[in-house]
């Protein structure tokens, strides 16, 4: 089982795979800098695949940059971002404060050090980096390529080839839907509780209760920022966010308790929810990686909407939503993709709204079965979508999408309870098929913006 906590990472935006997996990638290569005798003269980056095409869009540059600094995604400041890039792209310089010489600042030019190679296709994954160090001389010092695979996952390059995961030993494990379920039918216990079983097994129960008290947290307050924070979202499209605006006709409209309002006006706040998280997501801010950040505002929608309108909310349930949620996501990176770059977007928002399908039944009390079905049936209906960000910026189709996996996932999980879990299609055959959809997609519509809506909308 991987980690629920590798899955559901806090951190910040616009991308888990081309801003936070680049940022780590970028620190562990500064770590291994630190073990060098002396001090590189220069750093060169090189960005390859889908990471070169949308790297400015997608925040890869100064992700890079940040990690590099030192920083870390999940407890970045807006201010040590600003400080940076400040230090980085105006100042031309880099902090390495390393122990043998704190304070010691790097010649470093994001624009001419931070090279784009659209041209070379890396050999193992499409989102391939780069990392070199060199003497005075020009002699290379060091040299570190890294896949970043989704979700903000990084592994080194010959790792990634041999594709394989080095997951802990955990009382309950399962590597598929039908082991999952054969292991709630051996033990009894529900998805939540087989999961939080391996958890507590790694570390105390009150971490585990502690840490998914602090996503649920992180979640819910995007969500807020979101409804409140007017403004411009980054980047060439220039658009306007629409939360706040949204929330105040729905306020208007519906009243604290929707008295009034149309038959779709929870959807209305639904979409909201997603919506709002999204344009945080695109503003660089803090949210929660769920399964990846271009599908952040899924899960908290859904969540959000088990708090606002399901009578069965509670604290122990809102847990009970993101250990099922965790289990399915776990699966799809582990038997197909998380990546946007190598599955299209089937394997973000699809992976999303699956997640989102089976923790929502599962808080409304349905069975195992019945929540495997959930999380079947709404990645069934995300089959073959595309990931084709106009400009590479993580905002259209990216925001409204997120919407749709959120309203999607409330639809699988009411459908799934409608039966008693019985049902032709299992998750292990949507997931294989997922994988295989993937493969076969053309690599133009798999975050490079080189096809689909982002060629044929105009970037300004």
């Amino acid at each position: 089982m991987i980690s629920l906590f590798d899955l559901l990472k806090i951190g910040i935006g616009p991308s888990s795979s081309h801003t936070v997996g680049p940022m780590r990638a970028a620190q562990r290569f500064r770590n291994s800098v630190a073990e060098l005798p002396c001090l590189p003269a220069r750093i060169e980056v090189t960005l390859y695949g889908s990471l070169a095409w949308t790297a400015v869009g997608h925040g890869t540059t100064r992700a890079v940059v940040l990690g590099l600094a030192g920083l870390e995604p999940d407890t970045v400041t807006p201010e040590e971002v600003k400080f940076h890039e400040e230090e980085a792209f105006i100042h031309h310089r880099l902090p390495l404060n390393r122990a043998s010489g704190a304070g010691a600042m790097l010649a470093f030019d994001p624009a001419q050090d931070i090279i784009l190679d659209r041209d070379t296709v890396p050999p193992v994954h499409p989102n391939t980096l780069q990392f070199c160090a060199y003497d005075s001389a020009g002699q290379m010092l060091l040299k570190e390529r890294y896949c970043s695979v989704g979700g903000g996952f990084i592994t080194p390059e010959t790792s990634a080839e041999n594709a394989s995961y080095d997951l802990p030993a955990m009382p309950y494990d399962f590597t598929s839907g039908s082991t999952l379920l054969a292991r709630c039918r051996q033990t009894g216990l529900d998805i939540a509780g087989v999961v939080f079983a391996n958890e507590a097994s790694l570390r105390p129960a009150q971490d585990v209760i502690a840490q998914l008290d602090l996503i649920a947290q992180t979640m819910l307050a995007a969500i807020e920022r979101g409804l409140t924070t007017t403004g411009t979202l980054p980047g060439a499209l220039k658009l306007q966010r629409r939360a706040p605006a949204l929330h105040e006709k729905l306020k208007a409209r519906s009243g604290p308790h929707l008295e009034g309002a149309p038959s779709h006006g929870v959807m209305d706040w639904l979409n909201l929810y997603a919506m709002a998280v999204s344009e945080e997501n695109a503003s660089g801010g803090r949210i929660v990686t769920a399964p990846t950040n271009g599908a952040a505002g899924v899960i908290p929608a859904v969540l959000r909407y088990y708090r606002q309108f399901c009578p069965e909310w509670s604290e122990k349930g809102q847990r009970k939503f993101l250990l099922t949620a965790a289990a399915i996501g776990g699966l799809f990176k582990l038997n197909a993709s998380i990546s946007g770059a190598e599955v299209g977007c089937q394997g973000e928002v699809g992976v999303a709204s699956s997640m989102a399908a089976a923790g929502l039944a599962a808080v409304l009390g349905a069975t195992p079965e019945q929540v495997e079905n959930a999380a079947e049936i709404a990645m069934e209906h995300h089959l073959g979508l595309t990931c084709d960000p106009v400009a590479g910026l993580v905002q259209i189709p990216c925001v409204e999408r997120n919407a749709f996996g959120a309203v999607k996932a409330v639809n699988a999980a009411s459908l799934a309870m409608l039966g008693n879990g019985a049902h032709h299609v299992s998750l292990d055959h949507v997931t294989k098929t997922m994988a295989e959809t993937g493969r076969d997609m053309n690599d133009r519509y798999k975050e490079t913006a080189q096809g689909g809506l982002a060629v044929n909308v105009p970037a300004c």
